[in-house]
């Protein structure tokens, strides 16, 4: 294994899993993430043939097949608020919805611990989860620390009928407090207005009746302050930037992005980083960067178009295929560190929150690991003998076999299945 500082990950390609890389990342060592996760959108994309990102291609459908059992422990254990919004979902009826959103929240929970108190998170989605996001969002970073639903609205050719185009995307930005470093993005002035007044500045006063005036003067006006909605053009099949990856966003918005939220020298993380267009926008910048992607296609694409920008450092991008040990944790696997808390977070997502008992649902806090069969009567630590009781049931049960316990609450008529 690799032990790097936070200053000795620049420019690095991670070509795993995000959540191991995101594990073993140290404490408030990024200083802005920018994610463009799949949407949920029910399809699966493929690069085309003939283009840089040919063999590119990724699934996004969702199943209760996909979800691990060990995120909802997790989460029920860091954040009974967020698994309280989950387990709502669940309960709905919304199955593929909430299983996409138990992916999303274990990612979610480790990037805030990994922003910097100053930085800033943009989370880039489609209406399909927006709403769903944006209450995962609240629960994590807080409420608070909301500073904008930013509207990416593009024009494209569209099809559907019985409803209007869906040209926007959704990006929700986030910060870790309210300290956050924000630096004011000027908007433009309209060519309409940029005509009227021969881009003079534009100053208004009023007269005694409430009139409303307009006047030019010498100075060259600068537009004012930029709104959450960004009308940026989608890459069209001949710029100079495109590399055909299915899902690819333009340069021209993570620029925008990059340079509101962060300095020169600060490190830019991009855990879903694709065809690098996060990489390689903050390496024009003069930011450090991190991007993280399970395909090896990830690390061709940002070298290969890092190379056509930046010809005379051949050398500029790293690849890592390990696991990182944490600067900021004992050195041994993050997983050793609290088995006891880790098994008992799994065995929280395989029974659901229920207790093993009575059947009924509580807090994490509430739960004791048991052994199914007492070590008295031979029973071992393997995960198939253990469960978890509540309270009530363990004191019920104490030092005796299952049987006891089950036939105890029959008895009692207690229990989600009595009458």
């Amino acid at each position: 294994m690799t032990t790097l500082t936070p200053t000795q990950l620049k420019r690095t390609i991670f070509c795993r899993d995000n959540l191991d890389v995101l594990r073993m990342m140290t404490d408030e060592s990024v200083d802005l993430v920018y994610l463009d996760p799949p949407f949920n959108s029910n399809r699966t994309y493929h690069a085309p043939i003939g283009t840089q990102a040919e063999g590119a291609s990724f699934k996004d459908t969702w199943s209760e097949a996909d979800l691990k059992i060990e995120w909802l422990g997790l989460i029920a254990d860091k954040n009974p608020q967020l698994y309280a919004i989950l387990n709502g979902v669940y309960e709905a009826g919304y199955r593929k919805n909430f299983a996409y959103l138990a992916y999303m929240a274990v990612r979610l929970i480790e990037l805030k611990r990994i922003l910097n108190h100053s930085g800033s998170i943009y989370l880039h989605c489609d209406p399909t989860m927006a709403a769903y996001l944006k209450l995962t969002m609240d629960a994590i970073f807080g409420e608070e620390n909301f500073r904008n639903e930013i509207i990416w609205c593009y024009r494209k050719w569209s099809v559907k009928q019985k409803q209007f185009s869906s040209n926007h995307d959704v990006i929700l930005f986030y910060s870790k407090s309210k300290d956050n470093l924000f630096n004011p993005q000027i908007a433009p002035i309209s060519k309409g207005t940029e005509k009227r007044w021969k881009g003079k500045k534009q100053i208004s006063s009023y007269t005694e009746d409430g009139r409303r005036l307009q006047i030019a003067t010498e100075e060259e006006t600068t537009g004012g302050n930029m709104p959450d909605w960004w009308e940026i053009s989608v890459i069209n099949s001949q710029a100079r930037e495109r590399v055909g990856y299915p899902t690819q966003k333009p340069l021209a918005l993570l620029n925008r992005i990059i340079t509101a939220s962060s300095n020169e020298g600060d490190t830019v993380l991009d855990p879903f980083c694709g065809c690098a267009t996060t990489c390689v926008a903050a390496e024009k910048l003069g930011r450090n960067w991190i991007g993280i992607d399970v395909s090896q296609k990830a690390f061709d694409l940002v070298r290969i178009r890092l190379q056509k920008e930046f010809l005379d450092q051949p050398n500029l991008i790293h690849r890592i295929d390990e696991i990182l040990f944490r600067t900021d944790l004992p050195s041994r696997p993050l997983a050793a560190i609290d088995p006891p808390r880790v098994l008992k977070q799994e065995l929280y997502g395989k029974q659901l929150g229920n207790c093993a008992g009575c059947g009924y649902h509580f807090p994490f806090r509430n739960f004791t690991v048991d052994h199914i069969i007492p070590r008295a009567k031979g029973g071992g630590d393997e995960p198939a003998n253990l469960q978890l009781l509540c309270g009530a049931c363990n004191s019920m049960k104490g030092d005796r076999p299952m049987e006891y316990l089950l036939k105890t609450l029959a008895e009692l008529k207690i229990g989600r299945e009595s009458p």
